[in-house]
């Protein structure tokens, strides 16, 4: 199997097999590749729609230099908990934050947001997240004050009086709520122009199927989030098996 970085023979074979529309295991199996390079590169490089392999050889050239340049700093950066790989970490928060950059928040926020949500505390503070993502506290401030206006992060205070940023998963119950205000807000003005545009011309006929639309999505999105959010709260499965029957786990006698 080979190892080492992908080369831009390999990215090609990717973009093609994303265009013949092959599973991402599929790739990574013509490939001899783990499916998690496959799915990594794709997504940090715009997605199996917008993937060009061309595009994405040179954006990771620019990666590695950036990195290279960049490594004197890191070099007194923390070890990683827990025997993690700390390459392994840092592509899979580009990817992550790649994907919150699809899903159209900005691409300094969707690094703060994924960097939150892989620290174990899930909270950092301003000079942590500085140090982290290499950026200026600037760009941290003004990543924060937008993340925390859509209810993605919340501030709060240490033991030592410094003023730290959170993720935990009721922001994450809070935030699809508030989409779901906002959907709810949206089916309200579209309903409010039917009358303005006059009831059954072609413009108001259309504005009313918005108004529909978007009332069954906020409340659809809005009752599966009541359901699901216990989930949020609710520990790791145990996985089923046979333990039960082993020696080791028979009942007291």
């Amino acid at each position: 199997m080979p190892g080492g970085r992908l080369t831009q023979q390999e990215r090609r074979q990717i973009a093609l097999g994303l265009a013949d529309g092959l599973a991402y295991a599929e790739i990574a199996r013509r490939l001899e590749r783990p499916t998690s390079t496959v799915t990594r590169e794709v997504m940090r490089n715009g997605g199996p729609t917008t993937y060009r392999a061309d595009t994405a050889h040179r954006a990771t050239e620019r990666r590695a230099h950036r990195r290279s340049q960049a490594a004197p700093r890191e070099a007194t950066a923390r070890p990683q908990p827990y025997g993690r790989d700390a390459e392994a970490v840092r592509e899979y928060e580009d990817m992550f934050a790649t994907v919150f950059s699809q899903s159209g928040l900005p691409r300094m926020m969707s690094r703060v947001l994924a960097c939150l949500y892989t620290t174990d505390a899930g909270s950092l503070t301003a000079s942590e997240l500085v140090q982290r993502l290499q950026v200026s506290p600037a760009s941290v401030s003004k990543a924060i004050a937008v993340l925390e206006s859509q209810d993605l992060v919340r501030r709060e205070r240490d033991e030592r009086r410094r003023e730290r940023y959170v993720v935990d998963n009721e922001l994450w119950y809070q935030s699809t709520v508030a989409s779901a205000r906002a959907s709810a807000q949206l089916a309200e003005t579209a309903r409010q122009g039917v009358g303005v545009l006059v009831p059954d011309t072609p413009a108001a006929i259309r504005l009313e199927g918005i108004a529909r639309y978007m009332d069954f999505v906020s409340e659809s999105i809005a009752r599966a989030a009541e359901q699901a959010r216990e989930i949020l709260h609710a520990g790791p499965e145990t996985p089923p098996g046979p333990a039960a029957n082993t020696p080791d786990a028979r009942p007291d006698s």
